[in-house]
């Protein structure tokens, strides 16, 4: 079976390598424990873990709020966000239900520390090899203070005197510029280790997007031609459907190119561009990823309009209903300058690379929600075939869906039954729920058991999150300083962005292409 089959045939287990390392023993501190993200995400992600067999044997997660609630409602809240979400059967999610329990308080109070710490040593007792994640789910604001608090009230400490593995979860965004990433780094590393902390992007733990370096080095036809000899240009697009619907208060203050382009849109182009790292391991992973984004050419201030695009939806009409512009939305400024949508051109100075543009968008309210990575590959130089001239056949595009559908196409030149000479685009394609006979697991499935196994290779490095910041802040400073730099333009709600993104990529002889 060849890996783009246009099939149904589900794949034997027998046909693939795999391992999975199971965690040892491991307790989760879990703050903001009665927020969304726990019951969105985090805590179906440790069920599905449960359920597959790779939740650690002693497991026990100890949420923590400042709502008031005893152990028993924290569980009732437990079963209702996994039935919310579809997942199990009454009696599997009783059991695990079980291994939570919940301790209140503020977060600025050394007594909240105390009492987890308590709870921790009952739990702990004198058994060897725990290890413990603490995970911050709260507002960024928050970030700073509980670090130092686990820090100054010992907890970091009791847990290294006693062996146990500290490992502690920062969600993004990691600050809100350089010098505010800075700022929380240097809190963050008076209490902990490099090697203790997890900042976590969850576009990392995609299954499409780990497929990024196993497509690359583990197929021999592929590494030879991934260079600028034969790759014309590259595409990431990352669209939502949606507006900011309840999270206008955070995204006035933060935009679009924080949002998307200091992690995942950098995160994606530094897989797809990097070279091959000598091991999988986490630093060698890390460090190619590094250079990568080290090689990144700054966009010229003076010239920011020719490549980047920044605009705004406003009201439009998709799936025959009327949608608000951005400014409409409640919760949003009448004269808002926020983005909703940028387009960038990148140029990467190396060797592998030089010459070759790499086209970066994301936006809100666009036609479809997905994610996709296209590797455009140059014009054949010459065409054999009579009336048939190079110009004339499509290039061949390399398609790899991050989501919906996860999967990829090659797409290339084949001939049509009847005349001679008749040549026409073939897609060859594979999907993970055709091949595989399911979906694959949830992002946060794969980054909470990595967490637990203390394999950093997904996660972002100090030096990782200063450089992308280093990239995109002084956009950011040019757009505060003079707007007019690269101009905001309003798109309509439900269309695919201002029309000076298609000219973007069309001064390169392009287009943006899409499965």
């Amino acid at each position: 079976m060849t890996l783009f089959e246009e099939t149904a045939t589900r794949v034997a287990p027998h046909e693939f390598q795999c391992t999975e390392e199971p965690p040892g023993a491991c307790g989760f501190v879990i703050f903001g424990a009665s927020g969304d993200l726990t019951a969105r995400k985090l805590i179906p992600a440790l069920y599905g873990l449960y359920i597959r067999g790779l939740a650690p044997e002693r497991m026990f997660v100890i949420g923590c709020g400042r709502t008031e609630m005893s152990d028993e409602a924290f569980r009732e809240r437990v079963r209702l966000s996994l039935v919310d979400s579809g997942k199990g059967n009454a009696e599997d999610i009783a059991s695990f239900s079980h291994l939570f329990f919940y301790r209140a308080g503020d977060y600025a109070d050394p007594g909240l520390y105390g009492r987890i710490q308590e709870e921790i040593a009952s739990r702990v007792a004198k058994s060897l090899g725990w290890s413990m994640v603490y995970y911050l789910a709260t507002p960024p604001a928050l970030y700073g203070p509980i670090i130092r608090m686990l820090g100054s009230t010992g907890m970091v400490e009791y847990c290294e005197k006693k062996r146990i593995g500290v490992r502690v979860v920062i969600e993004k965004p990691f600050g809100y510029d350089l010098a505010s990433a800075r700022k929380l780094d240097a809190v963050v590393r008076e209490a902990l280790t490099e090697e203790q902390i997890y900042r976590i992007d969850h576009y990392l733990g995609k299954e499409t997007v780990q497929n990024i370096l196993m497509f690359r080095f583990a197929n021999a036809i592929f590494e030879p031609v991934w260079n600028r000899r034969y790759i014309d240009n590259i595409q990431i697009t990352v669209a939502e459907t949606v507006g900011v619907e309840h999270r206008a208060g955070y995204f006035e203050h933060t935009g679009l190119l924080r949002d998307m382009f200091q992690n995942h849109m950098l995160q994606m182009m530094a897989l797809v561009a990097m070279e091959p790292p000598s091991s999988f391991n986490a630093d060698r992973v890390r460090d190619e990823k590094v250079k990568l984004l080290t090689s990144v050419r700054s966009p010229e201030l003076s010239k920011l309009a020719e490549s980047v695009v920044r605009g705004q939806y406003g009201p439009g009409s998709a799936d025959d209903r009327e949608y608000p512009g951005y400014r409409q939305e409640k919760d949003v400024a009448p004269y808002s300058e926020t983005e909703t949508y940028v387009a960038v051109r990148l140029l990467i100075d190396n060797w592998r690379w030089q010459g070759v543009p790499f086209f970066l968008r994301s936006g809100k309210r666009l036609p479809q929600r997905l994610s996709e990575i296209a590797i455009v590959f140059r014009d054949v130089p010459h065409s054999m075939f009579k009336y048939i001239y190079p110009a004339d056949l499509d290039r061949n595009v390399l398609l790899i869906r991050v989501q919906p559908d996860e999967g990829a196409s090659l797409h290339i030149q084949a001939k049509s039954p009847g005349p001679k000479f008749c040549l026409g685009t073939l897609a060859l394609t594979f999907k993970y729920s055709e091949v595989f006979g399911s979906d694959p697991p949830d992002a946060y499935e794969r980054l909470l058991l990595d967490i637990m196994l203390g394999d950093q290779t997904l996660f972002i490095r100090r030096d990782d999150m200063d450089v992308a910041w280093s990239l995109i802040t002084p956009i950011l400073d040019a757009w505060n300083h003079d707007p007019e730099s690269s101009p905001l333009r309003l798109y309509p709600a439900g269309t695919w962005g201002p029309a000076e993104a298609d000219r973007l990529i069309g001064r390169y002889g392009d287009f943006w292409r899409l499965r």
